[in-house]
């Protein structure tokens, strides 16, 4: 049995989407409930930067909501997209100081963050996703989806 066969047999590809849908949605989910939690140091702590309440409550809306997204395969492609603009945008917005190591640190990491969001969102949330399960319930069958077609096998827009 090659290598690519047994990876195959035991899902390895389903379960790496999952346990990376999990590690990627971490960050926001707890930093939306975090926000949430602690609303009136945040909304002070944004002001200072410029960031006005409306957007705080956005940013929490959209920290929890596209992060339990991903982190449950509903909508994940969608979700990650979201989150990956996101962080190009915060990245862009606060994290230019590089004359400070935080800054560019984080600068970074909100690049990195992104580049795996864009990857989840061409890749999808895999088998072990709450869409799935749903799509079987849905159409009261099997829960084995269509086979997803690649970008390398002819598809040319993303696959939302």
């Amino acid at each position: 049995m090659t290598p690519t066969e047994l990876a195959e047999k035991l899902h390895a590809k389903d379960i790496v989407l999952l346990a990376g849908r999990l590690l990627l949605s971490l960050i926001f989910v707890h930093e939306g409930l975090q926000l949430a939690t602690h609303f009136e140091g945040a909304q002070k702590a944004m002001s200072a930067l410029g960031v006005g309440t409306p957007l705080l409550i956005a940013t929490i809306l959209l920290q929890l909501g596209a992060g339990l997204s991903v982190a449950l395969g509903i909508l994940a492609r969608l979700g990650a997209i979201e989150l990956g603009l996101f962080c190009l945008t915060t990245a862009s917005l606060f994290h230019t100081n590089f004359a400070s190591q935080n800054e560019l640190l984080h600068f970074e990491k909100d690049l990195a963050i992104a580049g795996g969001m864009f990857i989840l969102a061409l890749s999808g949330a895999g088998k072990l996703s709450m869409d799935r399960v749903l799509t079987g319930f849905a159409k009261d069958t099997k829960i084995d989806p269509p086979i997803e077609r690649h970008l390398s096998v002819g598809e040319t827009s993303l696959p939302v």
